[in-house]
């Protein structure tokens, strides 16, 4: 139930017009002229709620609190506000459950959820999380979060709250999306991104951080698994008059989530994201060991980071810096100056022998193009065309939705390598991938000549072929990422086009196991029907160092590793 000095008329009748602001710091005369000159421009908004640090602590600041505290002077609109954000504010809050602190000035209280009568839902919580027991006054603890959190998740009802107050960032927000302009590495508070995991906010405000961020809209369900739920969108807010002239006021819209139509509500926008707080990253709670990661340690380096300089034909040069690493990226000569280099850590290994595992006898390194830190370019056995290249990498994973961060990262620097290197040659670039009957993941590359068809030909080409053998390919939603569509060990056909659209296929029972090959080879894309099958493409050793020669050369300045 909400405190009684919410339950007035003012609160129950709930219109839509809100108004968000950041940091005050105590500049209410500017913030009110501010709301007053846009009231003035647009029209009556209902309440402000302020996230941050209300309260200064300058004289100035003091004055200016006293001729409202005094009913000198009056707030133009009802707004509420979180509690102390630091111990110097503390003073100003004599009641932690909240009070009204002046007229049209209202302090929330510690944390707490309320409803008014139209349905609408607001969760807050006040204050940083607490870094030490007994919990200083302006922090909160887990006890805090676990008391706000249960009584609304317990019920089966609960799809999420429509609001979320928090003067802390959640951290990760920005994980699958545009980057804030704030230290990652210290930015944030791990209880607040669970807390609004499990809240669903629709709206979630946050301060603090002097920044304004409007991350895109994220889900809050896993494509293809679960039924559709409403988009959450973070807005940070920074503080009021600053210097560099940063957004401190949001208006929004909102209707109760409880009064919304079912389809309404759930309609996801163009840009929506996956969920940033179910990103595999480091950026989690240091004793929290993320869905994705690599539980063992990497190998050191040089046990299998050759010198391709020697036998290629000189095809390296003085690549072969790198080659020496002791797996930690630095070379011997750096580490004997800096000291003993850190333990390195180790790739996932195979159970047996491996084909594709760079430290692997079996691995056919003549094939080697260029050799990165998680993952390798080889050329691929029997190509399609001259420039048809595989990622692979250089641990046992046997899919894409196996990897680590880190070599998903370094992959996708390979993609986006080869993407330049081959419209540089007036190519399309093509990936696909099969789940299916393989033990290591091979990403297959290939270029198609813009020429040729395009990307919409491409597209049709692998839905009608799929179709003709009664599989169903899908579109995967921007932004989607294949992992919440295809957990580890789901068997799967996946193909990204070069204009970033993908599509998706849940390998049910039986597969072609050519199948990709087939779609590119075929009349519509590259009509070579002859070279689908890769057995029939097969070069003599010498002939695939020779052409391996070739492409390392051409695609060296494209090479990202040389530079490192």
């Amino acid at each position: 139930m909400a405190p009684s000095f919410l339950r007035t008329s003012h609160w129950l009748r709930l219109p839509n017009r809100r108004l968000a602001c950041g940091d005050v710091e105590g500049r209410l005369n500017a913030l009110f002229n501010r709301v007053q000159a846009i009231q003035k421009k647009t029209g009556q908004f209902d309440l402000l709620l302020c996230v941050g640090e209300f309260f200064g602590t300058t004289p100035e600041a003091e004055a200016e609190w006293q001729l409202y505290k005094t009913g000198a002077k009056k707030a133009p609109i009802h707004t509420y506000i979180l509690g102390a954000a630091s111990q110097e504010t503390v003073k100003n809050f004599p009641n932690a459950d909240g009070c009204e602190l002046a007229e049209n000035i209202t302090y929330l209280g510690r944390r707490g959820v309320f409803t008014g009568v139209s349905g609408l839902q607001i969760a807050y919580v006040s204050g940083q999380e607490a870094r030490q027991e007994p919990a200083p006054a302006h922090c909160f603890t887990s006890k805090d979060l676990v008391a706000l959190m249960t009584p609304l998740t317990s019920s089966s009802k609960f799809k999420g709250v429509d609001i979320l107050l928090t003067s802390q960032w959640p951290r990760g927000v920005w994980h699958y999306a545009n980057n804030p302009e704030v230290n990652t590495k210290l930015c944030g508070s791990n209880s607040i991104a669970s807390l609004a995991d499990k809240l669903k906010p629709r709206y979630h405000f946050a301060a603090l951080e002097g920044a304004h961020y409007e991350r895109l809209p994220y889900r809050n369900h896993i494509v293809l698994q679960e039924n559709a739920q409403h988009v959450s969108r973070f807005i940070a807010l920074a503080a009021v008059n600053n210097p560099a002239k940063k957004k401190y006021l949001y208006a929004f819209n909102i209707i109760p989530m409880k009064t919304m139509d079912p389809a309404e509500l759930v309609k996801q926008p163009q840009d929506v994201t996956e969920n940033p707080y179910r990103c595999p990253t480091k950026d989690k709670m240091d004793t929290q060991k993320t869905a994705f990661s690599a539980t063992e340690e990497e190998e050191p380096a040089n046990q299998y980071f050759f010198d391709l300089s020697k036998k290629q034909g000189g095809g390296f040069r003085g690549h072969g810096r790198k080659r020496h690493s002791d797996g930690d990226g630095r070379g011997r000569d750096q580490q004997h100056h800096q000291g003993q280099p850190k333990q390195p850590r180790r790739h996932p290994q195979p159970s047996g022998p491996c084909w594709f595992c760079l430290a692997s006898p079996q691995v056919e390194k003549h094939l080697v193009i260029s050799i990165g830190t998680h993952c390798y370019l080889a050329l691929a056995k029997g190509g399609l065309t001259p420039r048809h290249v595989l990622i692979l990498p250089i641990g046992h994973y046997q899919s894409v939705v196996d990897l680590s961060s880190e070599v998903v990262e370094e992959m996708e620097k390979y993609k986006s390598a080869l993407r330049k290197f081959y419209k540089s040659k007036g190519e399309r670039c093509m990936l696909f991938e099969r789940n299916y009957r393989s033990q290591h993941l091979q990403l297959q590359v290939v270029p198609v000549p813009l020429n040729r068809c395009a990307t919409e030909d491409i597209k049709e080409a692998f839905m009608v072929q799929a179709q003709e053998q009664q599989m169903e390919m899908m579109e995967i939603p921007e932004h989607t990422d294949l992992k919440q569509i295809a957990p580890p060990g789901t068997p799967y056909f996946y193909v990204e086009l070069d204009s970033g659209e993908k599509l998706f296929y849940r390998i049910q029972k039986h597969f072609p196991l050519q199948f990709g090959r087939e779609v590119l080879a075929s009349e519509a894309v590259l009509n070579i029907p002859t070279r689908a099958d890769w057995k029939e493409c097969k070069q003599s050793k010498e002939e695939e160092e020779e052409s391996c020669k070739q492409l390392r050369d051409d695609f060296q300045p494209y090479d990202f590793t040389w530079d490192e």
